[in-house]
């Protein structure tokens, strides 16, 4: 407790904590929530692995202004060093790093631009659930109406209850559409056998599911494929030109974003660098919270967490 009483960042810890010592070339720049919906915006470098020496800053929130004037406090000179940093696609996370790290080279994660993808993609399966169960409550009502004019008892038996139509592996086109969420999220070669014959249903009964759905992995296999910038770039365009001629409103968010921060995106391909050193971080932040069964101190949560990663 005595190191806590002495700890030289504890008058400003609820609101930032800053670690010059602990800047490198290679940085990542994410956010996670603490408690109550408290945001903190979180600098580490990927050198140290999620190790000691990976916390460089914690600043409570993420504005831009504010979070840069904090930022802003680390020595200049130790900012002109850094060469990368890598962020998700938040516009306000970008800006910051463009402010506090002029020098660097600004990489948009690529597992953030597949997740966008694979988003849109998801949309357009959630379309075609409104449409199948659409089409299913028509049958339905229309086989009561059936049902109710039949003249005898005799007709009515006939009619008998209403049953959806199952397709090849017992289940019916609702439960395929609503199943198959999974199947679009990931890669083809990671099906297991019953979501192999799942998704060929679903794309035999939806042709344009298949086509975004492979849209989705031609630029996952983009990224994948060890390309230099300029064959990423020529790559990314031909699959741009793709999407925009697949005209489907669920994904012109994609096209805005590849419009608008192409060139951060294609950097990934110079340094092949993600976020993924960020992601394990907040992970790691998260698991320390629910050993401590919460944050109930938010001070001393923030010296234990410097003690481990600063």
């Amino acid at each position: 407790m005595s190191d806590y009483r002495n700890w030289d960042q504890l008058e400003h810890a609820h609101d930032y904590l800053l670690y010059p010592e602990n800047i490198g070339e290679n940085l990542s720049l994410d956010e996670t929530c603490l408690s109550n919906g408290d945001v903190y915006t979180i600098l580490t470098n990927k050198a140290a692995k999620g190790r000691k020496g990976a916390l460089v800053a914690m600043v409570r929130g993420v504005a831009t202004d504010a979070v840069s004037g904090i930022l802003r406090r680390l020595p200049h000179r130790k900012r002109l060093s850094v060469k990368t940093v890598t962020t998700d696609l938040s516009s306000a996370m970008m800006l910051t790093v463009r402010k506090v790290f002029p020098a660097a080279k600004l990489i948009n994660d690529r597992f953030h631009v597949q997740q966008l993808m694979s988003e849109a993609v998801d949309r357009l399966r959630i379309r075609y659930r409104w449409k199948v169960l659409d089409a299913e409550n028509q049958a339905i009502r229309e086989h009561r109406q059936k049902k109710k004019e039949a003249k005898s008892k005799a007709e009515r038996e006939r009619i008998g209850k209403w049953e959806p139509e199952r397709m090849e592996n017992g289940e019916t086109l609702p439960q395929i559409v609503s199943r198959s969420k999974h199947i679009i999220l990931k890669h083809w070669s990671k099906w297991n056998e019953q979501q192999k014959t799942r998704a060929a249903i679903l794309f035999d009964k939806f042709p344009k599911l298949l086509e975004g759905y492979s849209l989705s992995m031609k630029l996952t296999d983009i990224f994948n494929k060890k390309s230099g910038p300029d064959e990423a770039r020529l790559n990314l365009a031909r699959w741009y030109n793709e999407v925009e001629k697949f005209d489907y409103m669920e994904f012109n968010k994609v096209l805005d974003t590849f419009s608008n921060h192409s060139t951060t995106i294609i950097n990934y391909f110079e340094e092949r660098l993600t976020n993924a050193s960020a992601e394990s971080f907040n992970a790691k932040i998260k698991a320390f919270r629910s050993q401590l069964r919460g944050v109930a101190d938010l001070k001393f949560f923030m010296f234990r967490l410097a003690r481990l990663y600063a």
